[in-house]
């Protein structure tokens, strides 16, 4: 059977490509594993002493149960969930790093694991012995890995400290240099773990750019991650685990939409158990950013038309509702306030004077994106009688999301001026005091 292919590589690809005529390459069925959890703590010496043969007793923990699934070849899969779904376990699992306890799991080719920061290097060597190692590792001839020092230096812009001991790189370079020496890799399946968040706003944007040139060359790659973006703008399928089960495997943007239900509904409650009585007259159901064909975003273009959508339900009456957006950044810990909006509900064109309990309403608000690369987060609040300081609702970190771009301007917003400069006419210069 002939394995479909892409016939341009480094184009942007649609997503959601049927690849499930080629051939099977990562088979899972009945997959489980647990691990063996202490239920009490020895604190000391003596007790170990008195009690030389007390057994401890253990619990079992199952981190993952019965999970079946099939990858095809070329495909790009994501697998996300919430921490603790099961995710990473099932990439070591699928590694080799940890034996399944039960079920079958069959892999056809070879395969190259980029899973933990740091994973196969010796930090007593440099960057350029270091690259050979892992290449070695991955069953690279010397000669060939000799051979892509230099492409790997380059593309992780680590060249200047080349021969500086991994000891003192940031955990940025250390990540940089791992995932380059990772393309370098001649393998058929590429097992990636969401470390790339620690890489910064450019390399995460030439990792893009090496996702959607893996992707033209028909290479299988396994994405494990939190950003729906990324799952839903570079993978064919994907896969939602919660609690060590499949809750839902297919289109990138379906996974997507019940990942962000499931999380946000969670929190939402949580939220709402602790806010004052006063604040909990509306739940929030939802809230998330949305480029201009309407698909939801979590790394916004510098410059770039967005819109904030917030879906609510009123649980109390609000007469004279007002919702407020307030964007904020992190800045040495503290939260710095950017901006804000303010939006009264409209529908037909007329203004709703009253929300009343039963009530969905989803506000939408269009803007211009002014900020400046960074990492953001946006407050909602939805006050009572107009009143900023009647607060009827509040999430606070409704949603987060990244700025990118090039801009090398300081500050953190862009604000449209006018400008004016005028030249005045030269008049005669101060008068000499002549003295009495």
């Amino acid at each position: 059977m002939a394995t479909k292919t892409p016939e341009s590589a480094g184009d942007e690809l649609p997503t959601g490509r049927d690849l499930t005529d080629n051939p099977v390459v990562i088979s899972s069925r009945g997959l489980s594993k647990s691990f063996r959890i202490p239920e009490r703590k020895v604190d000391s010496i003596k007790e170990r002493a008195v009690h030389p043969f007390r057994r401890q007793p253990y619990r079992d923990l199952e981190v993952l149960k019965d999970v079946n699934f099939d990858i095809h070849e070329g495909e790009f899969f994501g697998i996300t969930g919430r921490n603790g779904s099961g995710k990473s376990t099932l990439l070591k699992i699928l590694a080799s790093i940890y034996p399944k306890d039960g079920g079958s799991l069959k892999v056809a080719g070879k395969l190259a694991p980029f899973i933990e920061l740091g994973v196969g290097f010796n930090l007593d060597l440099n960057a350029r012995e270091n690259i050979v190692l892992n290449a070695l590792m991955m069953g690279m001839p010397r000669k060939l890995a000799e051979s892509r020092i230099e492409s790997v230096l380059e593309f992780a812009e680590l060249k200047e400290f080349a021969d500086l001991k991994l000891k003192n790189y940031s955990s940025g370079m250390l990540v940089r240099l791992a995932f380059s020496t990772m393309l370098e890799a001649d393998v058929d399946i590429l097992l990636i773990d969401e470390v790339l968040a620690v890489g910064d706003a450019a390399f995460m944007k030439k990792c893009d750019d090496a996702f959607i040139d893996m992707r033209a060359a028909g290479k299988t790659v396994i994405l494990v991650t939190h950003d729906m973006d990324s799952v839903e703008r570079l993978c064919d399928r994907a896969m939602l685990l919660e609690d060590g089960r499949i809750k839902e495997i297919g289109a990138p943007g379906d996974v997507g939409r019940e990942y962000m239900r499931s999380n946000f509904a969670d929190a939402a409650e949580e939220h709402d158990r602790h806010l004052p009585k006063d604040q909990r007259a509306a739940l929030m159901l939802g809230a998330w950013l949305e480029d201009e064909q309407g698909t939801r975003i979590y790394n916004v273009p510098e410059g770039g038309l967005v819109r904030s959508v917030v879906e609510l339900e009123i649980r109390e009456e609000i007469p004279a509702p007002m919702l407020v957006g307030a964007f904020s950044t992190y800045l040495h810990s503290e939260i710095v306030h950017v901006t804000d909006f303010r939006q009264k509900p409209v529908v037909d064109g007329k203004e709703i004077e009253v929300l009343t309990p039963g009530q969905r309403i989803t506000f939408a608000t269009e803007f211009e994106s002014p900020f400046k690369p960074d990492r953001y987060s946006v407050t909602f609040r939805l006050c009572r009688n107009d009143d900023f300081d009647d607060v009827a609702m509040q999430m606070v970190g409704a949603i987060d999301f990244v700025v990118f771009g090039t801009s090398s301007q300081l500050g953190l917003v862009e604000v449209e001026m006018k400008h004016e400069a005028r030249l005045a006419e030269p008049g005669p210069g101060p008068e000499e005091d002549s003295g009495p």
